[in-house]
């Protein structure tokens, strides 16, 4: 075994061991689902700081984002403003929701769409779409596992990295089985600080090993145009819009993922969230210090099929194995953190949401089938991964993204208003649905969709295009419903 080799099992081996120790942080009973599901909603803002970010910035972002850039140029950019105008929006909307969930005692946002519309079945339609998006969401973490494991050698790629990544799972589930959403908490510092450390080596010792960025820039321009579909290190007037929509799209997305809502849950305080949505924009400085290693693998002639192993050749190139070791520790450690979080807010929907008429006691049952469901939604990404296509994945979470932008209107608006009537809210998530999906499938699952207008053609954001459409729905079906009374479950103290 290598020095990386063995650098990377010790690091992989103690956050493992840190995910059992998080059950007895806080001295814990894990009896109740704020406890397993929410740490007991007593996490500060240190701890939800690294929390949100081990949430949001994934190993599959530490893949993603680079093999974008590396594939499509200057498009791939998008993440980095995404990110940053989604923090806006948390301060304004994530307090306020985070205010009354925390006094109504909503461990999920179907809970709150629930009492506030008092219609069972919209409720199940913002759960059924919170679970679907999850599922390929996690799936991709593990693909990133996949891919550093193939890349390691050796034992670990056995089965095409199959065998490590089934050990990965199996720690992965035991631990957060055990401990909740307090193991994902207390790996996040290592976490992060594993990232940090590896992107800025990365931004520094392979540009200047490259002759610096301004022959970064001149080799990947020339590369890109002599692509067989070109590409562009700056956006082209045909670009403009696709950008900006795909930006603002992704971003009124971002914080209604079931896993985001866990993580703004549990926060101890109002204060905390709005703390965190100045704090966390550093971490969009970090995510466009990734992209650049896209440009920097284009620079450096990176060649590849899969462009998701641009990064990890990057490292294994430039830096001694000892190194590559710390770097594909902090790959793997990115895809556990997010990973039980996506699963525990994926089992919070299931248990509160969809199982709760049948659970026999609220506090001890549910919490009980919040565990098992956690380890259910585990193993059905795995298997995903294993026997499906890696592309279908990808293609399932592109589409997951859209599904979730089409609760925004159920979700967001039902904070401030309760004008909307839940017959049209319901009717506009179908349209909306329905919309993203025939969009994706037609548009080959990329995000971009040419929408042909009086003599135009403007190429956008489908999951933007869909929500214009939900709203519509949801406006004209209001004005033929609202007549009609529909009780509140909630009150307005609840909101102040």
């Amino acid at each position: 075994m290598s020095n990386g080799d063995l650098i990377f099992v010790l690091l992989v081996a103690g956050v493992t061991l840190l995910g059992f120790v998080a059950a007895r942080w806080g001295h814990s009973t894990m009896r109740t689902l704020d406890e397993w599901a929410l740490g007991g909603r007593r996490f500060g803002t240190l701890v939800s700081w690294f929390l949100l970010g081990g949430d949001l910035y994934t190993a599959y972002t530490f893949i993603a984002v680079p093999a974008l850039v590396y594939g499509v140029g200057a498009l791939g950019f998008f993440a980095v403003p995404y990110a940053t105008i989604a923090y806006p929006i948390v301060f304004l909307i994530m307090t306020r929701f985070w205010t009354v969930a925390k006094r109504r005692g909503y461990v999920t946002a179907a809970d709150f769409v629930r009492d506030r519309y008092g219609n069972r079945s919209l409720e199940i339609a913002v759960a059924a779409t919170g679970i679907l998006a999850a599922a390929p969401y996690i799936a991709l973490q593990l693909v990133g596992m996949k891919t550093v494991f193939y890349e390691l050698g050796g034992v670990f790629a056995l089965g095409g990295g199959a065998f490590a990544l089934v050990a990965a799972f199996a720690l992965l589930a035991a631990y957060t089985y055990t401990s909740g959403l307090r193991a994902p908490a207390l790996i996040a510092f290592v976490k992060d600080a594993l990232i940090y450390i590896t992107v800025i080596a990365a931004i520094v010792v392979i540009p200047a090993k490259l002759g610096g960025f301004a022959h970064v820039f001149a080799a990947a321009h020339t590369a890109f145009a002599a692509r067989t579909k070109p590409v562009a290190l700056l956006l082209g007037p045909q670009q403009f819009f696709l950008y900006a929509s795909w930006a603002l799209g992704s971003s009124l997305s971002l914080f209604i993922y079931p896993h985001s809502i866990t993580s703004v849950l549990s926060a101890k305080s109002a204060d905390v969230i709005r703390r965190n949505s100045v704090l966390l924009p550093i971490y969009s400085l970090l995510l466009g210090l990734l992209a650049l290693l896209g440009v920097c693998a284009v620079a450096a002639g990176i060649t590849t099929s899969n462009s998701n192993l641009v990064v990890p050749m990057l490292l294994v190139t430039y830096f001694p194995n000892w190194f590559v070791g710390v770097g594909f520790a902090a790959i793997v450690i990115g895809a556990l953190v997010p990973a039980a979080i996506m699963a525990i807010g994926a089992a919070n929907l299931f248990a509160s949401n969809l199982f709760s008429e049948f659970t026999p006691s609220r506090p001890a049952g549910e919490v009980s089938v919040a565990k098992w469901l956690c380890l259910a939604v585990c193993a059905f990404a795995l298997l995903f991964v294993l026997f499906a296509n890696v592309r279908y994945a990808i293609y399932f979470q592109l589409l997951g993204g859209g599904w979730m932008l089409q609760t925004f209107p159920a979700f967001v608006f039902g904070l401030y208003s309760r004008r909307l009537h839940p017959k049209a809210l319901l009717l506009g998530w179908l349209v909306g649905m329905m919309a993203t999906t025939w969009m994706a499938i037609s548009a080959g699952f990329t995000p971009a969709f040419a929408l042909h207008l009086f003599g135009m053609t403007l190429v956008g954001f489908n999951a933007l295009y869909a929500l214009i459409l939900n709203l519509l729905t949801v406006a004209l079906a209001g004005a033929v419903l609202r007549t009609q009374h529909v009780a509140d479950g909630t009150l307005p103290a609840d909101y102040a």
